[in-house]
């Protein structure tokens, strides 16, 4: 398309050039600004309409032929044709017109290759020097110069050298213009190149961060922004250590490994984000190499190993639930039975012996503690055992202020307790059992109480993700917990920051598993929790209710 639209405006700036060629003749030849048809230039006429018809011609060609390069060569050879016989016309070797030969040979270095060009212009050269020296030797007759002058051979050989310079001249232009097309697409090419290796480093799914030999980051692709939390405009030119720590070690293994041509090394660690959360990632690092071959940096590769190492925790904490269901059954008989004897005759003694004798204060500890651990048993059996769950529409937002309303009694709820909700959705309802999902709410707001003995903000926020899945963030400004606490946070009789039993979060998780819904723990020491928990939408259905007799977790 550009190839045609550059023939069409050769056409017509042909056409453009004889138009004014004529008008300025027709004026020079009056030599007034009042146009006279007396010195109307005839022969210039009879070439404009020459051109007039061409253009025609060449129009009514470009509809139907669609080799460009051909009717651009072919015009312009006509055009020298043309040239020579109007330079015949108007004086030979003493022509006005000699000059279009000139800008004939300019315009052509724009449009064709300089091979071209240089065919064209000594084309153009013959055909002048045969005319002059065909009209020198009076084979054909003169409209200028006088056959036979001496003067003429000297005048003919200064036009053809000068023809030749300006040939010489138009060769090397339209080289310069092939020089300039080649590194106008070169740029382009590079500039392609470019923007193909961003795309290509920036839709990588794994973290890459490409470091020079002195250590500091250069590039820094989206996903590594996603699993550091840094954005990559703060963490070009800063150092990789402030990401992986030192890495000295890490690098001489992989130049060993290179130079041995073993599989290069996979280490792992952590990278701390701007929040102050560790995120574990496995990388490995690969050298940069120059044209020369010669190391100029470091390529690091990482993925967030965090889900995989959930994958992992909830396969082990599976595997151990299912032993715990297996001895769940053979538990309640073994100790809840005797525990119920026992309660049971130290009621019947208590009966025997008056309320202010030392013997009944020593039966109703004995009472209390074996409440307790009846409720520890309880607790224990209820996480432990299949539930039947009736599945039906539940609204988030009103479950957790029911849950607020009933919590607030609570003894160890102060004034200072402050309690938040913020819903983004006018009903976030779910599929689930509204006792369960209450029980959830309720275990984790009682364990928010406990982190903030002092009083406290208990804020949560329901929105829809993109994925159309419903997220509950539960946050708290307690006490907060330590990594290896967080780890072994669901883990039945898990050690407890409240001094609990360690029941309750492995009975939220146990509920939210069978919901079909994740749960995910962040939490700072000294700073806080935040529990997020994500359930399916309606249009999701939830794990099938287990059967009698068939374990939820196995």
């Amino acid at each position: 398309m550009q190839d045609k639209n550059k023939l069409q405006n050769l056409i017509i700036g042909r056409l453009m050039i004889s138009l004014i060629i004529l008008i300025t003749t027709w004026f020079w030849r009056n030599g007034h600004l009042r146009f006279s048809f007396d010195g109307f230039p005839r022969e210039f006429f009879f070439f404009f309409l020459i051109y007039v018809c061409l253009t025609i011609v060449y129009f009514f060609i470009l509809r139907f032929v669609e080799n460009y390069k051909w009717q651009t060569l072919i015009q312009f050879f006509i055009d020298s044709i043309l040239i020579t016989w109007l330079v015949w016309q108007t004086g030979d070797a003493t022509s006005p017109y000699l000059a279009l030969y000139i800008i004939l040979m300019s315009i052509s270095s724009f449009f064709l290759l300089p091979k071209e060009v240089l065919t064209l212009s000594l084309f153009s050269t013959i055909l002048f020097a045969s005319l002059s020296l065909a009209v020198f030797l009076g084979y054909i007759d003169s409209f200028g110069v006088l056959q036979g002058d001496p003067r003429t051979l000297q005048i003919i050989g200064f036009q053809v050298i000068a023809l030749l310079v300006v040939t010489l001249l138009s060769v090397r232009l339209a080289e310069r213009r092939i020089s300039a097309l080649k590194l106008k697409e070169t740029t382009k090419t590079l500039a392609d190149l470019k923007a193909l290796h961003e795309k290509i480093v920036q839709s990588i799914r794994s973290g890459l961060v490409v470091i020079d030999l002195k250590g500091e980051i250069y590039i820094f692709n989206k996903a590594a922004e996603d699993i550091t939390g840094y954005k990559a405009d703060e963490m070009k030119g800063k150092r990789i250590e402030l990401l992986f720590g030192n890495l000295e070690d890490a690098v001489a293994l992989t130049l060993k490994a290179i130079e041995k041509g073993e599989q290069l090394h996979r280490f792992e660690g952590d990278i701390i984000t701007p929040e102050g959360f560790a995120v574990h990632v496995g990388y490995h690092l690969s050298p940069l190499f120059s044209e020369d071959n010669e190391i100029s940096g470091l390529i690091i590769t990482f993925q967030d190993l965090t889900e995989i190492r959930a994958m992992e925790e909830s396969i082990r904490r599976k595997e151990k639930l299912a032993a715990v269901g297996r001895i769940a059954a053979g538990l309640a008989h073994e100790i809840r039975n005797p525990l119920g004897a026992i309660s049971g005759a130290i009621q019947v003694l208590q009966s025997t012996v008056s309320k202010d004798s030392p013997q009944n204060s020593l039966m109703e500890i004995v009472l209390r503690e074996s409440n307790r651990l009846n409720q520890i048993i309880t607790n224990f059996l209820a996480y432990a055992r299949p539930r039947i769950t009736n599945f039906s529409e539940v609204n988030l937002a009103e479950a957790i202020k029911e849950v607020f309303a009933l919590i607030k009694h609570s003894p160890e709820v102060t004034a200072k307790h402050i309690f938040e909700i913020s819903c983004s959705e006018k009903e976030p309802n779910i599929l689930g059992d509204p006792t369960q999902i209450k029980q959830i709410f309720w275990n984790l707001a009682q364990n928010s109480i406990k982190a903030m003995p002092d009083g406290g903000i208990i804020s949560v926020q329901i929105k829809r993700l993109i994925n159309q899945r419903i997220q509950v963030a539960f946050s708290d400004t307690g006490c907060g917990m330590s990594p290896e606490q967080v780890e072994n946070l669901f883990e039945p009789f898990s050690k407890s920051t409240t001094g609990g039993t360690g029941l309750g979060l492995s009975i939220v998780y146990q509920i939210v598993r069978d919901h079909g819904g994740s749960i995910h723990v962040s939490s700072l020491q000294n700073k806080g929790t935040t529990v997020t928990i994500e359930f399916p939408n309606l249009s999701q259905k939830p794990l099938k209710e287990p059967k009698n007799g068939e374990n939820s977790y196995a």
